[in-house]
Formats: C-alpha cells, structure tokens, sequence
C-alpha cells in the first residue's frame, strides 16, 4: 500500500523505481514465508492498479502486478534453493 501511495504522489515519477520497489517486496515476502508466492505477488502488487484504476480511470498500471509476480517467483526459487 505504501508503494502504491508514493506512485499516486504528483511529485512521483519514476516508473522503474516503483517497478523495483514491487520486484524487491513481493521476492522479500514469498522468501520469507515459502508459501503461496501468489498471494505475495497479489498483495504487494494490487493496491497500485486499484488506486490507478480508481482515481485516474487508466489500467496500464496493471502491469504493476508482473513485476510482483517475478519477484515473488524468484524470492521463492532463491528460499528453495537455499
């Protein structure tokens, strides 16, 4: 939700930050609980296309969700692994 507020900041505007910051949490999340790397990517990733969605009326932020996507794959593969 945090990610989602800074992103929604008129000041903000730096895609590849906010990319990074969704890879990073949703990697930190699924590797720490090992299970469901998908609930991991939905809860990081969502609130940003729903906030989008709702006060801009523009779902190009849904891509938001890949990059939670990957990173909570990776988190995972990186905690099996491990």
């Amino acid at each position: 939700m945090v990610i989602a507020l800074v992103d929604s900041r008129p000041g903000w505007d730096s895609t590849g930050i906010t990319a990074g910051l969704l890879f990073i949490a949703a990697a930190v999340f699924a590797g720490v609980a090992r299970d469901r790397p998908w609930l991991w990517a939905l809860l990081v990733g969502l609130p940003l296309p729903i906030l989008e969605v709702v006060r801009t009326g523009n779902a190009g932020s849904v891509i938001a969700l890949g990059f939670a996507a990957l990173g909570a794959a990776v988190g995972r593969a990186v905690r099996r692994a491990a």
